[in-house]
């Protein structure tokens, strides 16, 4: 198989955290997601921990430290920005090293040059988005679509702000996906006949 990188956004609960799974299996290739704050931790000496706080959060050096974001010492405090740059660095590295679905933090931004990369955006209606946040137990039925909202307002101000572009648009990646016409299975099969049509597979 070809080196592909699959970058993967998503809106909330639009389950693009199980399909990016679906195509690391169906592909035998790995997926990162919550395991890129490990590796950026890793490759950086700082703790997770810190990388966790800041996760697909615009953040400021002097209202994170007003809030108290320091992590053990104050050798470990870092602004937002430094955070990014080093999660970036993580990111570049797994692309060099071969094939990967990479779940948002704005990899397609970070690996706008590479040409064996897929930038997928995964959506679906709002009241399926609820539902499935629901089932997950990550609100209540009646505080779901205020949190729904919230977290999509996170990550758009995460990526715009960093990476200067429109999260969403569909003008910015190479396909768009709505979860609900296919499923997740059957989403993720989709993902992968566009790359083999596109010559990536």
């Amino acid at each position: 198989m070809k080196k592909i990188i699959i970058n993967i956004g998503r809106q909330f609960g639009s389950g693009g955290k199980d399909i990016a799974a679906a195509l690391g299996r169906k592909l035998d290739i790995p997926v990162y997601d919550g395991e890129l704050i490990d590796r950026a931790a890793q490759d950086s000496g700082f703790s997770a921990e810190l990388f966790k706080q800041r996760d697909e959060k615009k953040t400021f050096s002097f209202s994170a430290l007003i809030s108290g974001a320091f992590i053990g010492s104050s050798n470990e405090y870092m602004g937002g920005s430094g955070l990014f740059k080093m999660q970036s660095e993580t990111i570049i590295k797994i692309a060099e090293q071969g094939s990967a679905v990479i779940v948002g933090r704005c990899s397609d931004y970070i690996l706008r040059d590479h040409k064996d990369a897929l930038n997928v955006f995964i959506t679906a209606p709002l009241e399926d988005r609820i539902r499935r946040t629901c089932e997950r137990g990550e609100a209540t039925p009646e505080n779901a679509e205020q949190f729904v909202n919230r977290k999509d307002k996170g990550r758009e101000e995460y990526y715009n702000y960093y990476s200067f572009g429109n999260w969403g648009m569909a003008s910015g990646y190479d396909i768009c996906i709505n979860s609900s016409v296919l499923g997740i299975e059957g989403s993720a099969d989709f993902i992968i006949e566009f790359a083999r049509r596109c010559g990536m597979l």
